[in-house]
């Protein structure tokens, strides 16, 4: 891009994307961290001279992110809606409304080589710690309740978690970024409350499920305080991290 240094959205993570959805990862990521603000007016013309690309990718790009709410199609150019703090919580909430859900189901299952993946996946979450690594953790955290959600196999918690994922995805990034950061000593606790998810799906134990479950999602609080704190940081001027 020419309008900005560096992106925010790790562009690792892009190399299988279309051109409109690599435009759609990074403008969602600016949206969300407050980069750009509330009431921004978007031109198709001027996002395609900062991306480089033609007004194609930009359209589709711009189509996903009024399918996702954070922005309004209109003749003049797309409007940012942007997220509040409320609606933060509300993505939060229907993710706990999944989690809950796919809980239920896997008492009924064979969770064996579910918690043999996951603790892999803890593994690498564990590795990233070790290395100050925010977008590895983040990646790896976000499969790690991917990776619980897919196991049951339903096609509509699936599509459910899917349209989530992005936004959800982008929350995720800018809260570990911050908590790297400035609350580095919080990993251990984290560690602990998936390790604890390990156990719960290992022994099918409902009170242990239940018990993980609002160890992790007590923790949404902190998570949203973590995004305003990352927009502060940002709108001075900290450079977001390269990839």
């Amino acid at each position: 891009m020419s309008e900005y240094n560096d992106y925010l959205y790790p562009q690792k993570w892009l190399s299988k994307a279309s051109t409109g959805d690599r435009v759609a990862y990074e403008l969602r990521m600016r949206i969300i961290s407050g980069l750009i603000e509330s009431g921004t007016i978007l031109s198709e013309n001027k996002l395609a001279a900062d991306f480089e690309v033609s007004r194609s990718p930009i359209r589709e790009a711009l189509r996903i992110l009024a399918s996702e709410n954070i922005i309004r199609l209109e003749k003049m150019g797309a409007v940012v809606i942007g997220l509040s703090e409320k609606e933060i919580e509300e993505i939060y909430d229907v993710r706990l409304l999944i989690e809950t859900f796919v809980f239920e189901r896997l008492i009924k299952m064979d969770t064996t080589n579910l918690a043999l993946e996951l603790s892999k996946t803890l593994e690498m979450m564990k590795v990233a710690i070790k290395y100050n690594d925010a977008d590895e953790f983040s990646y790896q955290d976000v499969m790690f309740h991917e990776t619980i959600i897919r196991s049951i196999g339903h096609s509509y918690i699936t599509m459910i978690w899917n349209n989530l994922k992005p936004v959800m995805e982008g929350l995720i990034l800018l809260s570990m970024r911050m908590r790297f950061k400035e609350k580095y000593e919080d990993f251990t606790r984290i560690v602990k409350n998936h390790e604890l998810y390990i156990d719960a799906i290992r022994a099918k134990d409902r009170e242990l499920m239940i018990k993980s479950l609002h160890e992790n999602f007590d923790d949404v609080q902190g998570k949203v305080e973590d995004l305003w704190r990352s927009q502060q940081m940002l709108s001075k001027g900290v450079e977001p991290q390269n990839d």
